[in-house]
């Protein structure tokens, strides 16, 4: 999978918003600093992000962002398809409508297992995980391995 810049950026966002100390909106100004984001890539991001239903946005001079549920109940999952769509695509469509003639018969099933394997991960970590630097076991033990972390 690639992780594009605007992902990337998205769940940082995302992630500094879960660490504000109180339910206060939170800059967005504030967030580009502390993330090192692009102040305009920035509010377009949280612009998709509040159309998703991700953060709510507040006017005013004490306005800003704020998340729109607990961190809790948001995973990196929810932030990705907010700002990409769909985990995963196979020439633009989901996996599970790629069909192939011959040799290549089977390999529709290896797509769906690859989403299978970005969803174990990506489902299953919360903003509220990160920004309390406390990754779910299962996910720290992938991390963990060594060759995780070998690009290949």
């Amino acid at each position: 999978m690639r992780i594009s810049a605007k992902a990337d950026y998205a769940v940082r966002a995302a992630v500094e918003l879960a660490a504000a100390p109180d339910e206060r909106p939170v800059k967005a100004e504030r967030v580009a600093n502390a993330q090192g984001i692009p102040l305009n890539f920035l509010e377009n991001i949280l612009s998709e992000l509040r159309h998703a239903g991700i953060v709510r946005s507040h006017r005013g001079a004490e306005g800003g962002f704020r998340l729109a549920k607990p961190p809790e109940a948001i995973t990196v999952a929810d932030v990705i398809r907010a700002v990409e769509g769909p985990l995963a695509s196979v020439r633009g469509g989901p996996p599970e409508d790629a069909a192939y003639d011959g040799a290549a018969a089977a390999l529709p099933r290896v797509w769906i297992a690859v989403r299978a394997n970005l969803r174990a991960v990506v489902e299953h970590v919360t903003l509220a995980d990160i920004a309390a630097s406390h990754i779910p076991a299962k996910i720290n033990r992938l991390a963990d391995d060594p060759e995780a972390w070998v690009t290949r």
